[in-house]
């Protein structure tokens, strides 16, 4: 099927969901008046005359934007086995070229409920020129889709501005209040050392590990959120493991509604009390720290 059998349609069923530039991206502002945007095709698409013809007519029926604005503006959905195929132009004001890499996009009904979520690499769309429109094809695939029916009208494309934000520390109220400010910059640079995150990825990271007077073990942790959800723990169990890859302590630790908000990390002490460690494991030039499973 060609990818212009997806844009036949001459009227809109979905609404334009437009940010400021300068809510995501570093670039410097200019004011002028409102800016009709050009048609833009990625390189890689030879387009038939009469569906230009097709898209000029749509982007005629859409409002111009003022300067320095990305807008997603919905056209329609149609569905693929299992998946949803939202047809939208992306529209630049911006004077220059941008490239976006990997961003979530949200679809909204007509209440502006979240219907689908899902990380695009925004990359595949190629440079989009200053001032332009360029037509797009998102796939939303069926884990991402959060409802049985195709929207019919009204519904937006929208770009989750939270999937544009840095990952970055999170410390429990008690944390906050009694860490110095050196030791929260400290953790705050380790943070921003770890290897990124993948899509949705949780993951425990061992920080510290110390021996405690009775033969029990702390162990400092971070705790790292990846997806776009606040995840919350009451009870977590943990394996804790040596340079011989032997166990060292295990066990399950209730936790008071502790939460770790989307996109950052958390960290927090266990304390493994004697009872639970293997005294014959114990190789600590090395360890790790694993959610039992």
């Amino acid at each position: 099927m060609s990818i212009f059998s997806l844009f036949k349609k001459t009227k809109t069923a979905g609404k334009d969901s437009t940010i400021n530039s300068e809510e995501l991206l570093d670039i410097e502002i200019s004011e002028s008046n409102s800016i009709k945007t050009e048609l833009s095709y990625h390189p890689s698409w030879n387009v038939p005359k009469e569906q230009q013809y097709v898209f000029q007519f749509l982007l005629n029926e859409l409002e111009p934007l003022k300067p320095n604005q990305l807008s997603l503006s919905g056209l329609e959905i149609d569905k693929e086995d299992d998946s949803w195929l939202v047809k939208a132009f992306f529209r630049t004001s911006l004077a220059k070229p941008i490239e976006l890499g990997s961003v979530e996009l949200l679809l909204l009904d007509t209440s502006n409920n979240v219907i689908a979520s899902q990380q695009f690499d925004f990359s595949e769309l190629g440079e989009i020129p200053g001032n332009s429109a360029r037509p797009w094809v998102f796939k939303f695939d069926k884990p991402t889709i959060g409802s049985e029916e195709l929207p019919a009208e009204g519904w937006q494309l929208a770009f989750n501005l939270k999937s544009f934000e840095p990952h970055k520390l999170e410390l429990h109220e008690s944390w906050e209040k009694s860490l110095p400010k050196e030791q929260k910059e400290a953790l705050e640079q380790l943070v921003s050392s770890l290897p990124s995150l993948k899509e949705d990825e949780v993951n425990i990271t061992g920080v510290q590990l110390k021996e405690q007077p009775d033969d029990g073990l702390a162990v400092t942790v971070f705790i790292r959120n990846g997806s776009n959800k606040s995840l919350s723990f009451q009870q977590l169990p943990l394996v804790l493991s040596d340079a011989n890859n032997d166990i060292v302590a295990q066990g399950s630790f209730k936790l008071d509604n502790f939460e770790v908000q989307s996109n950052t990390t958390k960290p927090w002490t266990f304390i493994f009390p004697k009872e639970l460690v293997n005294k014959e494991a114990k190789n600590l030039t090395k360890w790790t720290v694993k959610i039992n499973q």
